[in-house]
């Protein structure tokens, strides 16, 4: 995974987490977070030097 693509995939994590705020139905909660558990995965996997930077 080259640079450009990790800052596009956190850009992604970023987007997903806001909307895993600002949701209110908890189904789509609970989708979202599992969108962004995948995501960080697949960071770990293809970049094992990546850490989470949450806020």
């Amino acid at each position: 995974m080259t640079e450009r693509q990790v800052r596009e995939q956190e850009c992604q994590i970023a987007r997903y987490r806001r909307l895993e705020r600002e949701v209110t139905d908890p189904l789509a909660a609970c989708l979202l977070h599992g969108i962004v558990e995948d995501l960080e995965a697949e960071l770990r996997r293809d970049r094992p030097d990546w850490h989470d930077q949450r806020d």
